[in-house]
């Protein structure tokens, strides 16, 4: 028989051996696929374009920090009749106008370090042999036949509306006009025989699909579930006389495809379909909530029409409007996100946009609000506390280093409370994979900055450049430095995906290498990292922006 000591010590190393276990399960992460919409290049890209990148960024990111391997795909949408019509204004041909504005995106997206591993644009050959392949495949399942659309279309929103989607407005000359509810953009009475899909047969299928969660917020299947509660048959083409900027229907030369099926497709086209080793199903389609319906309703019921497997998520998110309105060229309220990058840098611009964007609600951008935030926050709470932290007016005695921790004085001279908030630091990965995985990256920030705002509370509490002029106080003042620097460290790390250049800035001036800088790594801190030296210092990290430049 067991004694009651081998029974007690067999449970604490089973219970040991589980706590070890969830620690592999959470940092074993497997493939994880995730797309922003390819965007279209009628105009332009803005804030809100980049916001969509850079909450599919910032999550993709936390993924690689788990050890994961990340497919991360944005792009370019280029035909449809508004691309049409767009390159005749400027007095070219669609090629050079897509052209020209995909390299926009493309430019955007790389000085704000998007971090893609495939830029898909639709007007590719790879991309219209994969649209052509699926086509047929819907034709071969019978899901496509030749029919008649008669009914409104929106040409801003390349979009076929019901009549219950439309209302009638006044414009601004006192003219009764009809217009999309959404989005108020201007519709037009459509008859056209066309080939129709049929999405009416798919009710059963996206229902079960919506009962597995797969909407993001919540609020939003809702809406989702009403849509499929009015389905109807859907035109998949257009005459080629009057559309001619887009793939053919293959073996009818007379019908363009319909641009949100060409469009929807860049997904399998990415994941390397029609080849059987393809990835897929994606993981998240991250998408702005005046596209929710056609990837909500139009591509799962694509997918199931081709016999593939759905997505597993949809991540919608709301938008950022100027002055409660949401931004477009006709308003002439776009926010250059290139302007605002030389204002705040590309990692300040980032960081502004996930600390203020929230998935379920609309915000408004303001330049005020954002150099507050930033002055606040990067300025006077991260940047201050490294400098405080590392400046040799406070580490006279031990200059450029790291201290180790010194339990016993960390037991002996600090509150409870203080202890308490130091020890939970090993756990906020657990915590914030929760909020990364649910594109809450504001709660993110949050939680970091609580944690930096107490570590700056500690420095101005225990007033490190009086306890170095008393010898008694020396290891105590190594401690509260410790403490300090294992805060930044830890939240260094966590911050990695939001601002990358900042925390590595950051964590270099720590001394802490590039292979440590892994959510596995917050982990082998405290007791386990002994002594280290400082890295070299180039400078404040976010020059604080001066009131001089503040925009009006």
């Amino acid at each position: 028989m067991l004694t009651k000591s081998l029974l007690f010590r067999k449970k604490f190393v089973l219970i040991k051996c589980v706590r070890v276990f969830k620690q592999i399960r959470f940092y074993t992460c497997n493939n994880y696929f995730v797309t922003t919409p390819i965007f279209y290049v009628n105009a332009e890209p803005h804030i809100g374009h980049l916001y969509t990148a850079v909450l599919a960024d910032s999550v993709a990111r936390w993924h690689e920090l788990k050890g994961g391997n990340v497919i991360f795909t944005t792009g370019t949408d280029e035909h449809g009749l508004k691309i049409q019509q767009a390159a005749e204004k400027f007095g070219l041909s669609p090629e050079q106008h897509c052209t020209n504005i995909s390299k926009k995106f493309r430019d955007l997206f790389n000085v704000t370090d998007i971090k893609y591993t495939d830029f898909i644009r639709t007007t590719e050959n790879r991309h219209k042999e994969v649209v052509s392949h699926f086509w047929q495949t819907l034709i071969k399942n019978g899901y496509i036949y030749k029919g008649v659309y008669e009914g409104w279309y929106s040409v801003a929103d390349e979009a076929y509306l019901s009549e219950n989607e439309v209302i009638d407005i006044l414009d601004k000359d006192g003219n009764n006009i009809k217009v999309a509810y959404d989005s108020r953009h201007p519709v037009v009475w459509t008859k056209e025989d066309n080939y129709m899909f049929k999405l009416s047969a798919f009710k059963d299928g996206l229902t079960e699909w919506l009962d597995r969660g797969v909407i993001h917020p919540q609020k939003f299947e809702v809406l989702v579930r009403q849509w499929v509660d009015d389905l109807g048959d859907l035109s998949v083409s257009r005459q080629r006389n009057r559309l001619t900027w887009g793939i053919p229907v293959p073996g009818d030369d007379t019908q363009t495809i319909y641009v949100w099926l060409d469009a929807l497709v860049n997904y399998l086209t990415v994941s390397g379909y029609p080849n059987e080793s393809h990835d897929w199903p994606p993981d998240c389609h991250v998408v702005g909530k005046d596209i929710l319906r056609f990837h909500a309703i139009y591509w799962p019921a694509f997918l199931l029409a081709a016999g593939l497997p759905l997505p597993k998520r949809i991540q919608s998110h709301s938008h950022f409007l100027v002055d409660n309105t949401k931004m477009s060229k006709s308003t002439g309220n776009v926010v250059d996100p290139f302007d605002r990058i030389n204002r705040y840098t590309s990692d300040g611009l980032r960081y502004f946009l996930l600390k203020t964007g929230v998935p379920h609600a609309d915000c408004n951008y303001s330049d005020h609000k954002a150099l507050d935030c930033l002055n606040n926050d990067l300025a006077d709470k991260l940047g201050n506390l490294l400098n405080r932290c590392t400046s040799r007016k406070i580490n006279t005695n031990f200059p450029d280093l790291f201290p180790a921790l010194n339990q016993e004085i960390l037991e002996s001279k600090f509150s409870p409370e203080d202890i308490k908030m130091y020890k939970s630091l090993q756990q906020l990965p657990d915590l914030l994979d929760e909020h990364y995985n649910e594109y809450n990256i504001y709660k993110v920030i949050e939680c970091v900055m609580m944690y930096i705002k107490w570590a700056n509370k500690l420095i101005a509490d225990n007033k490190p450049w009086q306890l170095k002029k008393n010898q008694e106080d020396l290891q105590f003042l190594k401690c509260l430095i410790h403490v300090v620097m294992e805060t930044l460290r830890v939240n260094g790390i966590i911050l990695q995906p939001i601002v990358p250049n900042l925390t590595d800035q950051l964590l270099g001036r720590l001394g802490i290498p590039s292979n440590e800088r892994m959510v596995k790594n917050i982990h082998f801190g405290s007791k386990e990292i002994s002594e280290r030296r400082l890295g070299e210092s180039h400078g404040v990290l976010y020059p604080k922006i001066v009131t001089s430049n503040k925009p009006s």
